[in-house]
């Protein structure tokens, strides 16, 4: 893989990863006329639940589902400029134009009202685009294993670039992948975050690790996976270094993990042969993905990872895969209980679920 950095017109970062030596070299400009943007983000904190949300509201005039023929994450052509501003490209990954958090925020009162209860900060992080490939028409799961195995570098690199930025607590890649999951440029893609505090899903991961790992001296993740391949129900499938099952306790009507077997803390700690490895899996687990309606299954792919400065050791990297389809044609809505209080009631069961993956 080779790496080459430089700077968008509004002095954004870019930078293209290829899959060789021999790819041509990127020295194209950026040709546009963009203003430096001021991102306005902020964090809140909600004094009942203890979690912080982040207020963005200059995204509102973010891109929205453009035709093809004007999608800015495909290469520049003469006369039409885009995001990227070479003809073409492997995979490169960028500085979001309307991100949610940015370092060049403003710094804000640290309460809201004047009130101690309704605690306030700047949206200190960073937001980034990973473009998977300069095919608007195509999708992860079509990718070669090389390709897979340049953007594995890709988000390793990232994780270990933004982990070291001031203030930063929890690196977090995923991809959204269909319109039934909200997206809005169709280009395969997928986005990274630089949050400046814990995620809850990462606090109650956390807090679940660190007790467990006391009282055994081992992480908790390692032996819910020694349990899933003593069981065996609901594994969809195994390589020699990583392994895919349904969780026991699934939430979504298609729900699949992905975990190495050894203990990892994030995405810059995989050695070269497991992300060799997790190409070929992962490949193998999407295309049984899109065979089970025998349509493009929309998804979250969510790389969850340990904090930049806790756990660890304790906390065990996996990416989880999930979709909102319930059937062919019906969609799992989050509603009273999901939405309300966080309980999911799920229409399948897990075994149901690895049953008809394995047959795929």
């Amino acid at each position: 893989m080779r790496r080459t950095a430089g700077k968008l017109a509004d002095g954004r970062e870019i930078i293209y990863f290829d899959d060789s030596a021999e790819a041509p070299p990127r020295t194209a400009v950026d040709t546009r006329d963009l203003p430096v943007t001021q991102p306005m983000s902020e964090v809140r904190l909600d004094p009942l639940t203890r979690e912080w949300v982040a207020l963005a509201a200059h995204r509102q005039t973010r891109t929205y589902k453009p035709p093809a023929d004007l999608c800015p994450l495909c290469p520049s052509t003469p006369g039409r400029p885009t995001e990227i501003p070479e003809a073409d490209y492997d995979v490169v990954v960028f500085e979001n134009r309307f991100p949610s958090l940015a370092q060049n925020v403003l710094d804000v009162p640290s309460t809201v009202d004047g009130e101690p209860l309704f605690a306030r900060a700047p949206g200190r992080g960073r937001c980034e685009v990973v473009c998977f490939t300069s095919d608007h028409n195509t999708s992860f799961g079509e990718l070669s294993a090389s390709r897979v195995r340049t953007v594995v570098d890709a988000w390793a690199d990232r994780v270990e670039f933004l982990s070291g930025l001031p203030g930063v607590e929890q690196v977090f890649p995923f991809e959204n992948r269909g319109e039934e999951i909200g997206v809005t440029l169709s280009h395969p893609h997928g986005q990274i975050y630089a949050y400046p505090f814990l995620t809850p899903r990462t606090e109650r991961m956390l807090e679940a690790a660190l007790e467990y790992y006391a009282a055994h001296g081992r992480p908790l993740f390692g032996d819910v996976l020694e349990a899933e391949l003593r069981a065996g129900a609901r594994v969809v499938e195994e390589s020699a270094h990583w392994v895919a099952f349904v969780p026991a306790a699934a939430r979504w009507p298609v729900e699949v993990v992905l975990a190495p077997r050894r203990q990892i803390a994030d995405l810059a700690g995989l050695s070269s042969v497991e992300r060799d490895d997790f190409a070929s899996l992962y490949l193998n687990v999407l295309h049984r993905l899109d065979a089970l309606y025998n349509r493009p299954l929309p998804y979250i792919a969510a790389w969850h990872q340990a904090p930049v400065n806790v756990g660890r050791d304790e906390l065990w990297l996996h990416l989880q895969v999930f979709s909102v389809l319930r059937t062919a044609d019906k969609l799992k809505y989050l509603a009273g209980s999901e939405s309300g209080e966080a309980v999911w009631i799920n229409d399948v069961t897990p075994e149901q679920i690895a049953e008809r993956l394995r047959s795929r």
